[in-house]
């Protein structure tokens, strides 16, 4: 398991904390990854027929793992998303927490930017606080992870907590590359369905 590094600013280094938080995850947690950053540092931790990449679906992370966690309540599901995602698609946060599913984790990965469109900073960079606004929005437990020892601490987290939960990640803005997973949409649900469900495709 590798360990969680910090860039010259001093906040968490995005690749290093999804390595540890994904490592050795077997197929007891699917994960939605949301637009951009978050399926380049998913995939950058290795691939897996249980990870789901929304390449353009803004705002849709969210929504597409509660939907997962509610059709399949006995695996754990975890949304890798960014502050941008979640901030310009609220009503989905919103919605999970009002579902109350026990086996539903958002992790979100805030560097304060919109990473796809050019840096420009969001409101979390204006005082905005993503781990305040899921406490009212009815998760049962949030953590507001600042700090490399924080952050080591979810790998466990995720296999235990009950949910509605949700982390949220100060991370460095410092852009780490694209790691680009496969790109064909028909391929990546046919993989999904045939590993979560032993369906093969027609």
């Amino acid at each position: 398991m590798s360990t969680i590094e910090t860039k010259p600013d001093g906040l968490i280094d995005r690749r290093t904390f999804v390595d540890h938080l994904v490592a050795n995850r077997g197929d007891d947690l699917c994960i939605v990854a949301g637009l951009g950053s978050p399926c380049y540092d998913l995939k950058a931790a290795g691939d897996h027929p249980l990870n789901f990449y929304l390449y353009g679906a803004m705002g849709g992370a969210v929504p597409m793992a509660m939907g997962l966690a509610a059709a399949q309540p006995e695996k754990r599901v975890m949304a890798l998303t960014g502050d941008g995602e979640v901030l310009m698609g609220l009503t989905g946060l919103a919605a999970a927490g009002a579902e109350g599913l026990e086996n539903l984790i958002v992790v979100v990965l805030d560097n304060e930017r919109y990473g796809e469109t050019g840096q420009q900073t969001t409101h979390t960079a204006r005082g905005v606080n993503l781990a305040q606004t899921a406490i009212g929005l009815g998760y049962r437990a949030v953590r507001d992870i600042k700090t490399p020892d924080e952050a080591a601490e979810l790998h466990d987290w995720i296999k235990t907590v009950q949910g509605p939960a949700c982390a949220v990640v100060k991370i460095s803005a410092e852009a780490a590359g694209m790691a680009l997973p496969p790109q064909d949409g028909v391929y990546l649900k046919h993989r999904f369905r045939e590993r979560l469900l032993g369906v093969q495709p027609r």
